[in-house]
């Protein structure tokens, strides 16, 4: 399959044209955020979401310009979002003599956000339910489990790749039961 023929199958939603995308483009966008970031996790959590976006908004890519510009402007983009809100999460306060300190903001939940946190969980857990299995499966490895890409791979004995495109499917999925609720 050629680049442009999986762009306008993945325009029609065709799983295999966006695996396709996703094995052919991966490692430009990880090797990209690895230089930005410096740190595996983040490059790799920043890649998902470029991919995530990008097969989101696929029907407004301009073949103009190449795919992997359009993915690796995606992922810039991404990344300066997240530096952003880093920054904004620390507030610079007062000088004291002459040292300059930071106030980092207490993020720690209050007894009203617990509940909340509890009654939200419910939900959540009630949506998972309404995926098919196989969503259900692989959101809890992720998420409630905190399995890695690769031990995720392992217990499902599928190739990586096919575990983030799932994981990216169920996600969406999940997002569309909890808006329609």
């Amino acid at each position: 399959m050629e680049v442009k023929e999986a762009i306008n199958k993945a325009k029609n939603n065709n799983q295999i044209a966006f695996n396709f995308l996703l094995d052919t483009y991966w490692s430009d966008v990880y090797a990209f955020q690895l230089k930005r970031t410096m740190n595996e996790n983040d490059a790799e959590d920043i890649t998902i979401q470029t991919f995530s976006k990008a097969f989101d908004k696929i029907d407004t890519y301009n073949d103009a310009y190449k795919f992997k510009t359009w993915l690796i402007t995606i992922s810039k983009n991404i990344h300066i979002d997240l530096v952003r809100k880093q920054k904004n999460t620390i507030n610079n306060t007062s000088k004291d003599n002459e040292y300059r300190y930071l106030d980092i903001v207490d993020n720690s939940p209050t007894p009203e956000d617990k509940i909340i946190t509890e009654q939200n969980l419910a939900n959540l857990l009630r949506d998972i339910k309404k995926l098919k299995p196989h969503y259900q499966e692989i959101i809890n490895l992720r998420y409630f489990q905190e399995l890695s890409y690769k031990e995720i791979s392992i217990e499902l004995n599928e190739p990586i790749n096919n575990v983030k495109v799932k994981l990216l499917r169920a996600k969406k999925l999940l997002a569309e039961i909890i808006v329609k609720s």
